[in-house]
């Protein structure tokens, strides 16, 4: 069982030779929860020659499957993966069983959180009750309980009925809240298994479309214009996505998207095996998809990478593709996919998987460059390492990574969070 934060002895660390996003090497002082001050002597030194130091990483996205499917994965399990690939934060979604769509189950993830100690696990509420898209949650309810929800999301499902989905955004205004679509039109997915394409038509799968994503946000873009709220597009996966979005930003509407490693590095060509670990929501698309998404993360349309963590337990996964649940492993890779896809451009990082998804969140203590007075919550990372990624070595309880095998570059070194080391060389504190 992981001490919380508040029961550890605060230790003081001293990280010499450590470039901040990149700069010149300079030597960092933790001590009390900040950086800063004058080594005394008493620290423990980190050597951190070639090492980068980047603020802690920040998930708008992650399933922790607690309460309810504790076989596949549990809020401890969870927090240690994040910790692990160099996140601080986590935002929970809110697809559990029972589903997180009262101040009660929100409260219950969020203590389970506080108690693991290892990162900041902020509950995601959901926006209709039970996840079936007829009725409000209790919106309000849970933004005063003690999880403090500000994004609200059926992630797993689509706010299909745009009438609710006018109130949601309505309604969450009010508290400067947000509303995270997964952006599926149904009756255009109806037993879809792949991307819709020429490899689904080769397999005999299927095809789910581009259009079924886009149509939904170019309803919610303009549903979000005319409210004034904000919509946070989930899981960007297609080209004509990039370029609703794009529009929208160009217009002034307050859409904010994010976009996972998976779909900024695999296609549909994955498919080609009937592998299930590749059977995803949304699914995996083309290279020219790819492409855009990546333009698209770079130039700043898509405005975070988010993992979309979806642990899932074997019989779940081992099976034939059809009766396969959708979904990926994400935390413990992130980093080094999206490393390999923008290059050492640590500012850029640090906007697209810290600051913004921060600021999205509302999570005022995390986004902050590792300098004299900020909060010690960061990360430690060598861009030089690389690793095999084995999935028996993860520290989830599930093991669907696409990756296995695969080899990353960079590695995370060491998790700070609020000047406690949570991770350190490959291992989560206890």
């Amino acid at each position: 069982m992981s001490l919380s934060l508040a029961r550890r002895p605060l230790v003081s660390y001293l990280i010499r030779n450590v470039s901040v996003l990149g700069g010149d090497p300079t030597d960092l002082v933790v001590r009390d929860g900040l950086i800063g001050g004058t080594p005394t002597g008493d620290e423990e030194v980190i050597d951190g020659t070639g090492l980068i130091a980047l603020p802690g990483l920040v998930d708008l996205h992650t399933h922790l499957r607690e309460p309810g499917r504790e076989d596949a994965e549990t809020v401890l399990t969870g927090s240690r993966a994040a910790a692990l690939g160099g996140f601080t934060a986590v935002c929970a979604m809110a697809n559990t069983t029972p589903v997180a769509d009262t101040a009660g189950v929100v409260e219950q993830v969020w203590r389970l959180g506080r108690e693991a100690g290892l990162v900041d696990v902020q509950p995601i509420g959901a926006v209709t009750v039970g996840l079936a898209g007829e009725q409000l949650a209790e919106l309000g309810a849970m933004a005063e309980s003690a999880a403090r929800v500000r994004v609200f999301s059926d992630d797993g499902m689509c706010v299909h009925d745009p009438r609710l989905m006018r109130r949601a955004l309505e309604y969450v205004k009010a508290f400067d809240g947000v509303i995270a679509q997964h952006a599926e039109e149904p009756r255009l997915t109806q037993g879809a298994q792949m991307h819709e394409g020429e490899v689904s038509a080769r397999l005999g799968l299927t095809g789910w479309p581009s259009v079924a994503e886009e149509a939904i946000i170019a309803r919610d873009v303009l549903l979000a214009e005319h409210t004034g709220a904000r919509l946070h597009v989930c899981h960007v996966s297609t080209a004509g996505s990039v370029d609703i979005i794009r529009q929208a930003k160009a217009r002034g509407v307050r859409v904010t998207a994010e976009v996972t490693p998976h779909h900024l590095l695999l296609t549909d060509e994955k498919a080609g095996g009937y592998d299930p670990v590749y059977k995803v929501n949304p699914p995996l698309r083309t290279q020219s998809d790819v492409d855009a998404l990546r333009q698209g993360l770079t130039d700043g349309v898509i405005d975070i990478v988010a993992t979309d963590h979806a642990p899932h337990a074997g019989h779940d996964k081992d099976c034939e593709w059809a009766y396969a649940r959708p979904g990926m492993l994400g935390l413990e890779t992130a980093l080094g996919i999206v490393f390999s896809v923008l290059g050492p451009d640590w500012e850029l990082i640090a906007d697209r998987m810290s600051r913004t998804p921060a600021r999205i969140a509302g999570l005022a203590e995390h986004g902050h460059t590792p300098a004299d007075g900020a909060p010690a919550t960061f990360t430690l990372f060598d861009p030089q390492a690389r690793i095999t990624v084995d999935p028996g070595a993860l520290a989830s309880l599930s093991s669907n990574t696409p990756y296995a095998g695969m080899e990353l570059p960079g590695r995370v070194v060491a998790t700070f969070l609020r000047g406690v080391r949570t991770a350190f060389d490959g291992k989560a504190s206890q």
